[in-house]
């Protein structure tokens, strides 16, 4: 945490001495290029240091073979697939920070899973103790991708 300090130092400096209309464009290209590698570690399965995600729970007794055949179905699809889409991904530059943050509903359901909160399967449906699974986050390899688009930005 200390290099993300040392970067919003950095940068904190460089956006004073832009104009609004350079520091927007720069913020939201941050923010875009951090929605890419969230969405690409989403799609990894995997949280911001590397782990990979605990898997979903394995299909219990269900009554009927079209039930089980949905459900296995269901396991080799990524699970996220709909979540990680830029309708509900939104990166913006907001005031003097780039933001990635989940839109609309999508922000209930991604908090659930990212904190690994107790909610219902489907509405009015029975009660689950979701995992936690990362799904936001800063990497190293994020900041050196801020480092470098704020400085080619500033080299065009």
């Amino acid at each position: 945490m200390a290099e993300l300090s040392a970067l919003e130092d950095w940068t904190a400096e460089l956006l004073r001495k832009l104009q609004p209309t350079q520091q927007r464009r720069l913020l939201v290209e941050v923010a875009r290029r951090l929605r890419t590698a969230n969405a690409q570690r989403m799609r990894a399965q995997t949280d911001p240091e590397g782990q990979a995600w605990q898997p979903r729970k394995p299909p219990g007794t269900l009554r009927s073979q079209r039930e089980r055949l949905r459900q296995q179905a269901k396991q080799r699809t990524p699970m996220f697939a709909k979540l990680r889409q830029q309708r509900h991904l939104k990166a913006k530059g907001q005031g003097n920070a780039a933001v990635v943050e989940f839109a609309g509903r999508a922000h209930r359901i991604a908090r659930v899973h990212h904190f690994g909160e107790s909610d219902a399967v489907n509405p009015g449906g029975p009660m689950y103790d979701y995992p936690a699974r990362e799904l936001l986050g800063i990497t190293a390899a994020d900041i050196d991708t801020v480092r470098d688009v704020v400085l080619a930005h500033l080299q065009a």
